[in-house]
């Protein structure tokens, strides 16, 4: 019982905080630059055009982390989770090195890693997965399953990175 109460309170903080994140990029809440923004952005970063992006990204730390807030079909909200933090490592955070000070890895990996973690153990007990008898989405080879369909869905992002830049112009 101890344990589902600790997984709700880190399930909670962290899904309310993704998902708050997620809604900056997507509706310009809590001082962010929505979707325009958040494209010109991530034009600067070779995501062409950028408000597509700037939604996949918003879209996939907002669905995420209500998800995950939620306990609702867990795994998937750590997938979109994971997904859109791998994309801001590599295209943001890693030529930064590693401390948060200085815009390096440390959050979106701990970001990441608490998604991973939250899709092994599960929402717990006091979730809608529960609730709804969804102990299935448990299974850790479903789980791995979704994780490795989240790593190559942000590979496949970061693969389109610049494509524009690297097409022929047209005669």
């Amino acid at each position: 019982m101890s344990g589902d109460i600790g997984i709700l309170i880190i399930r909670v903080l962290f899904g309310m905080a993704i998902a708050a994140h997620g809604a900056q990029k997507v509706f310009g809440w809590f001082s962010g630059y929505g979707l325009k923004g958040t494209g010109g952005f991530f034009e600067q970063l070779g995501f062409r055009p950028g408000v597509p992006f700037a939604a996949a990204a918003g879209l996939s730390e907002l669905g995420g982390g209500t998800l995950l807030t939620l306990g609702f079909f867990t795994p998937f909200g750590s997938a979109a989770v994971l997904a859109a933090m791998l994309v801001a490592i590599v295209s943001v955070n890693f030529k930064n090195g590693f401390f948060a000070m200085s815009n390096g890895i440390e959050l979106p990996l701990l970001y990441a890693a608490v998604a991973v973690g939250l899709a092994f153990t599960g929402a717990g007990a006091f979730s809608l997965d529960s609730v709804f008898g969804l102990a299935f989405l448990g299974g850790t080879t479903l789980v791995e399953g979704i994780l490795v369909l989240a790593v190559l869905g942000a590979a496949a992002t970061l693969g389109l990175r610049g494509q524009d830049q690297k097409r022929a112009p047209a005669a």
